[in-house]
């Protein structure tokens, strides 16, 4: 049976010289028909807590006022079947070597980025991809992700990834919670211990998901699927 999803992605770190240690991509999915309950249901827990409707959820605005409400968020993820996330690590940026590779920071974020999403896809799904705006030339990133993700699937009479677009991640809540999940993972494999409310979130996330966030996952873990990557070794003399 053809199933439909939607897959929400954000990044953290990923920039090439922005001095942080690690990157981490991160994908939250579920069923294109349960996107708009399941927004409808974030949109409550913000009420429950005094929040508005369109309150953002971000990992950098958790404070100690806000902990019980991000709380809250985890265990709607983990109390909901229908909502998936993965996450992609790159543990330490300042050894990689992308010259040695004839590649650029920009072309190794793409091949990351086709590593979080492939093992996602199945090839009787269909997939809609939303990203985060970032700026006024991510739309150029937009369009050679959708090559090469349909490119390695041979799709291209679109049948599995039916768009990738834009979205503004404040109108949408499953982007929000990428960002936060992600944000987690990032702020883990930085070894950051700078904020106790964050702390309680990451404990939180590692409660319900039982893993340390520190490891790769099994490759079809359905919940909580963390792969943590690993460079390659290029020999010296390789021919």
């Amino acid at each position: 049976m053809i199933g439909e999803y939607n897959i929400y992605c954000d990044e953290s770190c990923h920039l090439e010289n922005d001095r942080q240690k690690s990157m981490a991509l991160g994908a939250v999915w579920c069923p294109r028909d349960n996107s708009k309950d399941i927004f409808k249901r974030i949109r409550e827990i913000k009420g429950k807590h005094g929040l508005p409707g369109n309150f953002e959820i971000k990992w950098n605005k958790i404070s100690p006022g806000l902990a019980e409400f991000y709380l809250d968020i985890i265990d709607f993820f983990y109390d909901d079947d229908d909502i998936s996330f993965r996450a992609l690590v790159i543990p330490d940026k300042m050894i990689l070597n992308h010259v040695a590779f004839g590649q650029t920071h920009d072309d190794f974020y793409y091949k990351m980025y086709f590593q979080l999403l492939n093992i996602i896809f199945l090839p009787d799904h269909t997939y809609y991809i939303y990203l985060d705006i970032k700026d006024t030339k991510s739309i150029i990133k937009v369009r050679k992700l959708e090559e090469v993700l349909r490119n390695s699937k041979y799709d291209f009479s679109r049948r599995i990834i039916k768009s990738i677009q834009q979205v503004r991640a404040r109108e949408v809540e499953l982007i929000q919670v990428a960002d936060l999940l992600t944000g987690a993972i990032s702020y883990v494999h930085r070894g950051l211990r700078t904020s106790t409310a964050k702390l309680r979130i990451i404990e939180r996330i590692r409660q319900r998901s039982k893993y340390s966030l520190l490891h790769s996952t099994l490759p079809r873990e359905p919940k909580t699927n963390i792969f943590v990557w690993q460079p390659q070794k290029r020999l010296e003399n390789d021919g």
